[in-house]
């Protein structure tokens, strides 16, 4: 597929200024509990590039901070950070002081990892063996509500030692963010499990006292995608990794 000079040109562009840090511009500060290929420290993610470019055009800089998912939802409902980066439609009915912005960040596919690639995906099968996930990710909590053994980790990281080392037989975690991390660490023998155990849209949520940019940043959000830089990113930094994955 080609892209347009006038595409190539607005991308050349959204990444110099991204780069480029105003004085005069606020700084807003969110929980990204993201990792490789969404998130990387060098800010050069397929979120960190999305979400920096839709801020920038609202009017602010984003700042990303990482901490525990159920800390960084419990500060950003107190108002400690401005917000959360990366979480699931409707958690502003269990955190008030959030806003959630309307227009998607991305699509996250949750899914098991385990050593069996013949394992089937399911969770009437899967509650029933040691399974884990990570602290605050509520839509494994209401899944594996009256589950015989569940270990929670505080990060990714823990949560694939504990499969590693037979403490867990399935590890819940989102697709491309774990096949990123068995990349990047070398983890041989581990596979996302089929199928997908539920697709999700994802949210950026704002404190409350930041309200009036939520619609601001939706519209740039919006205006992202329709000049096809939103697509070009995701096959990238993202879709690149299957080829990975399927060897």
């Amino acid at each position: 597929m080609k892209f347009t000079f006038p595409l190539v040109l607005a991308g050349a562009l959204m990444l110099l200024a991204g780069s480029l840090c105003r004085a005069d511009m606020p700084v807003l500060t969110l929980n990204d509990a993201n990792e490789p290929p969404f998130t990387t420290a060098d800010r050069n993610g397929f979120v960190d590039a999305v979400a920096i470019e839709a801020f920038r055009r609202a009017g602010v800089q984003l700042r990303l901070v990482k901490l525990p998912a159920e800390r960084g939802l419990i500060n950003a409902n107190a108002g400690t950070e401005d917000g959360d980066l990366t979480r699931i439609a409707g958690l502003d009915t269990l955190y008030p002081n959030l806003v959630q912005v309307p227009e998607k960040l991305i699509d996250w596919e949750f899914v098991a990892f385990g050593k069996s690639p013949t394992l089937p995906a399911k969770m009437d099968v899967l509650r029933n063996q040691p399974i884990g996930h990570i602290r605050g990710w509520k839509i494994y909590e209401n899944m594996l509500a009256g589950s015989a053994t569940v270990v929670e980790s505080d990060d990714a990281e823990q949560l694939f030692r504990q499969l590693q080392l037979n403490r867990i037989d399935v590890a819940l975690y989102e697709r491309w963010l774990g096949v990123g991390l068995l990349r990047r660490q070398g983890i041989k023998g581990v596979y996302p499990l089929e199928p997908t155990l539920a697709k999700r849209e994802m949210y950026i949520y704002l404190h409350k006292r930041h309200a009036a940019l939520v619609p601001k940043i939706a519209e740039a959000m919006r205006a992202i995608k329709a000049e096809g830089l939103y697509d070009k990113l995701y096959k990238e930094k993202v879709l690149s990794l299957a080829v990975t994955a399927s060897k």
